[in-house]
């Protein structure tokens, strides 16, 4: 089943001095992951893997508060059979893997939360650098739910068996300064220092290289990591669609509604 959505005006495009950004331009509701949002996303980086012009790209938030605080639940929660979950599912992992496979390296701008599926989306990318404010959390368990969207093999790949099964287990929302020390963020921005500037410093770095090179970094890496599909989005998939379809998941998304009315 394919759900029908239009691609979104809620995702900003900048191209300058080498850098693309792409940011999540949904502050007000703290950035959460619609259909349409990640379908512009996937547009975004397809159409961007042959431009010569781009040497690094980055993902954000608008705002300071959340870099992506989740899936738009206002919107999925529409979605209920099993090949509704199935479709959240690939449109969630093509999106994801658009980032994943960019042929140039790809940076989260962790400028505040990252929950969920938006943790799932930091993950897809190649390095994470963090304000001090930022936190970090597969929260998916508190709606009885599982990452879908290639998610749960990125969190292996970067923290190992064990703490992956502990944060996606818990459903903890870990700070930027515990995240590194678990090894999901890469750097954190030194408290009192302003993160727009410390940031920027940190992308010169990487823009001012030659973009053959940074090509060739991308495809090194990429080499040792995961390939999309296989068994991994496999099981993915089908745990998901399954919770996703179980009483518990929808009484999860009542109480959650609930509490924020």
């Amino acid at each position: 089943m394919t759900i029908e959505v239009s691609t979104s005006n809620d995702v900003r495009r900048d191209l300058g001095g080498g850098v693309l950004s792409v940011t999540i331009n949904r502050a007000e509701k703290r950035n959460p992951l619609s259909l349409g949002v990640l379908d512009s996303m996937r547009r975004i980086f397809t159409d961007a893997a042959d431009d010569p012009a781009i040497t690094v790209a980055v993902v954000t938030g608008a705002g300071s508060k959340a870099f992506a605080s989740g899936g738009d639940l206002a919107e999925l929660s529409a979605y209920r059979t099993r090949e509704e979950a199935e479709a959240i599912s690939r449109h969630g992992k093509a999106a994801l893997d658009a980032i994943r496979l960019f042929p140039v390296p790809v940076v989260a701008r962790l400028n505040g939360v990252a929950l969920g599926g938006g943790a799932e989306l930091a993950l897809a990318c190649d390095l994470r650098y963090a304000s001090a404010d930022a936190s970090f959390g597969y929260i998916h368990g508190r709606l009885r739910i599982s990452p879908s969207w290639g998610g749960g093999k990125d969190l292996v790949r970067a923290v190992g068996p064990a703490k992956a099964l502990q944060l996606m287990a818990t459903a903890a929302i870990v700070d930027a300064n515990e995240a590194h020390a678990l090894g999901v963020i890469d750097q954190v921005c030194p408290r009192n220092t302003p993160f727009d500037a410390w940031f920027e410093e940190r992308m010169a770095a990487l823009s001012q290289q030659p973009r053959a090179l940074m090509r060739a970094c991308k495809s090194i890496a990429l080499a040792a990591r995961t390939p999309p599909g296989g068994e991994a989005d496999r099981l993915e998939t089908e745990h998901f669609t399954e919770l996703w379809c179980h009483d518990d998941h929808w009484n999860a998304v009542a109480r959650r509604a609930g509490s924020i009315r």
